[in-house]
C-alpha cells in the first residue's frame, strides 16, 4: 500500500498536530496522589463503563485519519493502559498504518513482566515507565499501594529483555515527598542504562491539591544533578519535543527536565489527546474535550466526515494554559491526568 497524502493542519497560533496521546481506560492499579488520589478515586468511584469504550478498530480508524493529517507518534496511555484486554491486538493494528514512525506506550510497569514479550511481539516500539521513588517506604507513600517497588523493577527489566528499549523513565517531583529521591534515581538511571525525565508537579485536573510550594523547578533538578555528576545541554530532536535534554559528560547517557510550569513550552506544543471513548482533547489542562465517538457510529459518516472533524476541531486551538498560569494555579474545571494520560 501506498503512503497517503498528508495534509499539513496547523491550529491558529502555527502549531502542527504531530503527536496524539491515545487513552486506552480510565482504570490504574495504582492510586499515585498527583493522578488519583485515593480520596476521589475511591472504591465508590465510578469508571467508565467498558462497554462505553472505543473498540480497537474505532481507535485504529481515529489514528489514521490523525496520520493523514500529520500525526506520526502515538503513545498509548490510560489510566494503566496494560490493563485493557488484549491491547496487543490494537498494537499490531496501530503499527501496519501508513505515516505512524512511532508508537509508544506509558505504563507504571507493574504488569510488564507478564505482558512485555507481546507487547514487542505485536509490534510496540517503545515503552515509558512511570518511577517517582526508589526508595520503597517513598515509593508506596507516593503511589499510596501495598505492591512493592521490585514489581517495577521486574517490569523495566522485562521491557529491556523483550527489546523495548530504548526504555524512558518519568518520574514527577513534588516537594516534601519525593524530591530527597531525585539524586538517587539519577543516579540508579546512569547504571541501569534508561534515559530519566523529572516532571514539574503540575495542577492537572483539580483533585490533586496542587500547590506552587509543592513544584521542584526543573532548574534546581538540574542544578542538583550537575553538581553531583556534570550535565551539558542537547539540542531537541524536534521543536515539539517536551523535555529539555542534557548528556552527561562522563559518557553515561543522558537525563531530561518537562518544565511545563517555570518554562511553559505551549507555543511549541504539538500533541493531541483521546480519551478512551472518543473524546479529543487539545491541551492537558482543558475542561472538555470534543466528541469523535458519535461520528465514527454515524452509520452515514464516512472517513472524510471524520478527518473534516478532526481538522475543524484542531484548527480552532489556541490553548495555551500553561503559560497564563497565576501564581496560584490554574483556574476553573479541567480534565483529570488518568481521564486523558497525561
Amino acid at each position: 500500500m501506498g503512503t497517503p497524502e498528508v495534509t499539513t493542519l496547523r491550529d491558529r497560533l502555527g502549531r502542527p498536530v504531530e503527536d496524539l496521546r491515545v487513552s486506552v481506560t480510565d482504570r490504574c492499579n495504582l492510586r499515585c496522589r498527583y493522578c488519583m488520589p485515593r480520596e476521589v478515586f475511591g472504591p465508590d468511584h465510578t469508571f467508565l463503563p467498558r462497554s462505553e469504550l472505543l473498540s480497537f478498530e474505532e481507535i485504529t480508524r481515529i489514528v489514521r485519519t490523525a496520520a493523514g493529517l500529520g500525526v506520526t507518534k502515538v503513545r498509548l496511555t490510560g489510566g494503566e493502559p496494560l490493563l485493557r484486554k488484549d491491547l496487543p491486538e490494537l498494537i499490531a493494528q496501530l503499527v501496519a498504518i501508513d505515516g505512524l514512525t512511532d508508537l509508544a506506550l506509558t505504563t507504571n510497569g507493574l504488569l510488564l513482566p507478564q505482558q512485555a514479550a507481546a507487547l514487542a511481539d505485536a509490534g510496540l516500539h517503545r515503552i515509558t515507565v512511570s518511577l517517582d521513588a526508589l526508595d520503597e517506604a517513598t515509593f508506596r507513600e507516593v503511589a499510596d499501594t501495598k505492591a512493592s517497588i521490585l514489581g517495577v523493577l521486574e517490569g523495566i527489566e522485562a521491557a529491556r529483555a523483550a527489546g523495548l528499549g530504548p526504555i524512558k523513565v518519568n518520574t514527577v517531583l513534588r516537594r516534601g515527598m519525593n524530591d530527597d529521591q531525585l539524586e538517587d534515581l539519577a543516579g540508579w538511571a546512569r547504571e541501569a542504562d534508561v534515559t530519566l525525565r523529572f516532571i514539574e508537579f503540575m495542577d492537572v485536573g483539580t483533585t490533586n491539591g496542587w500547590l506552587r510550594d509543592g513544584v521542584v523547578p526543573a532548574a534546581e533538578v538540574v542544578d542538583r544533578i550537575h553538581a553531583r555528576w556534570p550535565i551539558e545541554p542537547v539540542d531537541r530532536d524536534h521543536p515539539g519535543e517536551v523535555a529539555e535534554r542534557y548528556r552527561y559528560t562522563d559518557g553515561a547517557g543522558e537525563v531530561g527536565v518537562v518544565a511545563s510550569v517555570t518554562r511553559a513550552f505551549c507555543r511549541d506544543c504539538t500533541r493531541a489527546r483521546l480519551s478512551a471513548i472518543g473524546e479529543l482533547y487539545t491541551c492537558l489542562f482543558a475542561a472538555t474535550g470534543h466528541d469523535l465517538r458519535a461520528v465514527l457510529r454515524d452509520e452515514a459518516a464516512d472517513d472524510t466526515r471524520l478527518r473534516d472533524r478532526f481538522a475543524a476541531i484542531w484548527s480552532a486551538r489556541t490553548d495555551r494554559a500553561s503559560e497564563l498560569r497565576a501564581e496560584e494555579g490554574l483556574t476553573g474545571p479541567r480534565v483529570e491526568m488518568s481521564y486523558i494520560g497525561g
